[in-house]
């Protein structure tokens, strides 16, 4: 009897190429999000980042049911026990929802792409504590440089915005969970990807529309008065539909991959945000410090990232592979012998 190496060998190639795409769609995802977000936040000077997060939830929830209805997809129907399963990634997703918008809304794109940089150092710490991972020390030093170089970027920065720099670190913080737990509850049985996705926007779209409603957010969001312009309406619903595409991407990516990995895309797709930015959006403030440190950063999350994805699987390796063909056979005796 003999194990074929090759059905291994194939598996491996298959989910490698399942980390590679899933990988890359978030972070063309989280890369167009983020340009479409920053349109509607700052070249139309949209008041409501809360409200534009509902619109977001409720295009999920939407897509979802409608996928359910039709069988395309499969998770468990809503019961109480929905609520300890999932627990406590809805707040964790309302957060980072509300912080993330709020921050593209407060700082230019590159100071934006670069204190979102924290988000990694924030992510392994909790892989430490919450998953119980370890990581070897030239991916720890990579880290530093990211943070270092974004350290240097941020004191630099001339459009210092208290608000905006608090929103954006507790993003981090809030992504960082998010991510960590994401990972942790895809596992969960009966609700899978998109059990956790629907789930996610449910349980909050309504308290986060009465929050938007008591604080008087909703009223300036319905009074806005570009309404009107065809332009911006297509802005807004674009950033509505790429919500729920980027939590789709995040959540897939999670689920070929780590938390930590996801978020190495993240820095990836930040690179080139950082530079479009300082060409684009008009609000970028260019000084030679700022810029180095955006370097810093950078050069940072490509040696943080290479190191990443370079780390070799078990049973990728075609030796290791080899090493399952067993051969078993039968002598005079009757007796089974392996080779």
């Amino acid at each position: 009897m003999t194990m074929s190496a090759n059905a291994s060998q194939e598996t491996a190639e298959h989910s490698g190429l399942l980390k590679f795409y899933s990988a890359m769609f978030y972070a063309c995802s989280s890369f167009l999000i983020t340009m479409v977000n920053k349109t509607v936040l700052t070249s139309f000077r949209f008041p409501s980042f809360m409200f534009l997060g509902i619109g977001q939830m409720i295009v999920t929830v939407v897509v979802l049911y409608a996928a359910k209805i039709s069988k395309t997809v499969q998770f468990q129907d809503f019961d109480r026990s929905v609520f300890l399963k999932i627990f406590p990634l809805p707040l964790l997703y309302v957060g980072n929802h509300i912080t993330g918008l709020a921050s593209t809304k407060k700082l230019s794109l590159p100071m934006f792409t670069v204190l979102r940089k924290f988000t990694i150092l924030m992510t392994m710490i909790l892989e430490v504590y919450v998953l119980k991972k370890t990581f070897p020390k030239r991916l720890v030093y990579s880290v530093v440089t990211i943070v270092f170089g974004a350290i240097v970027a941020a004191s630099s920065d001339l459009a210092f915005d208290v608000e905006g720099y608090t929103f954006i670190l507790l993003n981090d913080a809030l992504t960082a969970a998010s991510g960590v737990y994401t990972k942790k509850k895809l596992g969960t049985e009966g609700l899978g990807k998109y059990g956790v996705l629907y789930y996610n926007s449910l349980i909050i779209v309504i308290p986060t529309l009465l929050a938007s409603a008591f604080t008087g957010d909703l009223h300036e969001a319905v009074t806005f008065e570009d309404w009107v312009e065809s332009t911006f309406i297509l802005c807004f619903l674009m950033s509505c539909i790429m919500g729920f595409v980027l939590m789709y991407s995040i959540v897939l990516c999670s689920y070929y991959n780590s938390a930590l990995t996801t978020t190495v895309v993240g820095a990836i797709k930040n690179i080139a945000v950082a530079y479009i930015g300082i060409f684009v959006g008009g609000d970028y403030l260019f000084s030679w410090t700022n810029f180095l440190g955006l370097s810093i950063c950078m050069s940072g999350g490509l040696v943080y990232s290479y190191l990443t994805f370079n780390q070799k699987s078990p049973g990728s390796n075609a030796k290791g592979a080899q090493e399952l063909k067993i051969h078993i056979t039968q002598d005079s005796t009757g007796k089974y012998t392996a080779n």
